[in-house]
């Protein structure tokens, strides 16, 4: 039997986390499936699937994960292991790495970018990530 493919990749909709409009997470967020973020994290985010930011989405910290769309606002260390894809109304302030991405006209960038092919799996990063939940100010 196939394994069926969600709207979000290919995890099951049963799979996805979601943070919805008003909801405010202070510390870290760990997933090993899909993330979608309409609310707030002020806090680290990891996973290793795809994570979107929607347009009421915000994240104050770190975020590392396998493929992310971004339509709200980040401010850190982004941390992306194959397509980066900012919406028009993304704003993000910080410093990128990822394999590719791609730009809408309108998205705000304020930072750094570097391209890379990454020479370790996003699963390590998540699981380095994990040891590190306790401390104020983790780098990816």
């Amino acid at each position: 039997m196939k394994k069926k493919v969600g709207v979000m990749g290919d995890s099951s909709p049963d799979r996805l986390n979601v943070i919805v409009e008003g909801t405010k997470i202070i510390g870290d967020f760990i997933a090993e499936s899909n993330v979608r973020i309409d609310g707030e994290i002020q806090g680290n985010v990891s996973s290793s699937a795809k994570i979107v930011i929607g347009r009421t989405g915000i994240i104050n910290g770190n975020l590392v994960c396998a493929d992310s769309d971004v339509e709200g606002k980040i401010e850190g260390v982004l941390k992306v292991e194959n397509l980066l894809t900012l919406r028009s109304t993304a704003v993000v302030t910080g410093e990128i790495t990822t394999a590719k991405i791609q730009i809408e006209e309108g998205a705000e960038f304020s930072g750094t970018c570097k391209m890379s092919n990454f020479s370790s799996s996003t699963t390590k990063t998540i699981d380095s990530a994990k040891e590190n939940t306790l401390q104020e100010d983790v780098v990816y």
